[in-house]
């Protein structure tokens, strides 16, 4: 999974890069500090595996991961090149999710570029530039679409209906994700690499003394609310605080500081949900390891994600639930009390399965 943080400049992103991929982005207080996007990949946290890990004597854990991009400021008029704007679409277009990190906090000593706090006037006006180059990249296509329509074949005819339709969203101002289509249009859509198709997590980055949502915060609620897009508050400051220390004093500092979930672990439990994601576990002496699929994977496909002659020669599926593993002690243990089920070709995948596929290629 790919998530590209953007914002406009001086919002906090660089800051909020460091904290959950200790990366060491280069932060100043003037735009444009980020030129080329800065790559982090993060082991996605989960307990499980140490657990289950300890309960086979794992000799390695292994955990699923995260690549963070942090890309430059947007700024108005990036559409046109403004900012070094196209090359900065260019490096979101590659992202499957953006997070887009907004201000919601007053401090005279760090520049906007807009002169004021406004974090709606600031997500609307990179959701205009998002729009007005996905209208170039749509209309583009309508021509190509339009000339290959001419061999009379119904599917063009049925692309330009789905374009019209996102057209239409694009053209009143509303990002792609918004145009209702169907089920077959919106996998035609994904095609198409729309920026704003890509869904949202805003991050409303707040003061390090507050503890409440302020009113930035709500207003960004309540707007992500009506777009359907997710909604984290953190302060990106105290997040790279904590990133710097040692477990147990950072645990300590999350309690004084009343903060129960990190930054990682929310923009973990956001985009898993956003994306429609979940996770399966492996487990044996080599190593125990998770694995992240798509909500509604069948055993086999699962299979496939570890590697292809799984998916290609599947027999079965020995599965047990994670919690009832370690109340059990062992797998051998949990199948003699039965409760490892054995499951075929048409078993969908749920959360926290710990698998044992059986295969012959």
């Amino acid at each position: 999974m790919k998530l590209g943080i953007v914002g406009l400049p001086n919002v906090g992103k660089s800051t909020l890069f460091n904290a959950i991929t200790a990366a060491g982005a280069e932060m100043a207080n003037y735009p444009f500090c980020t030129i080329e996007p800065n790559v982090g990949v993060v082991e996605v946290p989960d307990e499980r595996l140490y657990k289950l890990g300890a309960l086979y004597n794992s000799k390695k854990i292994v955990h699923t991961t995260i690549e963070f991009v942090d890309i430059a400021g947007l700024v108005r008029g990036a559409s046109h090149g403004e900012g070094l704007g196209n090359k900065f679409l260019s490096h979101i277009r590659e992202v499957d999710a953006i997070v887009h990190v907004v201000r919601c906090f007053d401090d005279p000593d760090i520049i906007h570029v807009e002169g004021s706090i406004d974090p709606i006037r600031d997500i609307e006006t990179i959701n205009l530039e998002l729009i007005i180059a996905d209208l170039d990249t749509l209309n583009k296509k309508i021509e190509k679409t339009k000339t290959a329509s001419k061999s009379g074949d119904r599917k063009y005819l049925e692309e330009l209906d789905t374009l019209a339709k996102i057209g239409a969203a694009l053209n009143s101002g509303k990002p792609a994700r918004a145009a209702d289509l169907t089920p077959e249009e919106k996998e035609y859509a994904e095609s198409l690499y729309l920026l704003t198709y890509k869904k949202v997590i805003y991050v409303a980055n707040t003061a390090e003394n507050e503890t409440e949502d302020n009113d930035y915060v709500r207003r960004v609620k309540a707007y992500a609310a009506a777009e359907g897009s997710e909604v984290i508050s953190l302060c990106a400051r105290l997040e790279a605080e904590l990133a710097g220390l040692p477990a147990g004093e950072k645990k300590e500092f999350m309690e004084a500081m009343g903060i129960t979930s990190s930054g990682l672990d929310k923009l973990v439990t956001s985009s898993y949900r956003l994306l429609g994601l979940m996770s399966f576990l492996t487990a044996g002496e080599k190593e125990t390891r998770a694995w992240t699929i798509p909500i509604g994977f069948k055993a086999p496909q699962a299979a496939g994600k570890i590697h292809s002659d799984f998916e290609r020669g599947f027999i079965r599926a020995e599965i047990v639930d994670y919690e009832t593993l370690l109340e059990c002690g062992s797998f051998n243990a949990a199948k003699e009390k039965g409760k490892v089920r054995s499951e075929g070709k048409e078993y969908v995948m749920r959360e926290g399965d710990v698998v044992l596929f059986r295969f012959n290629v």
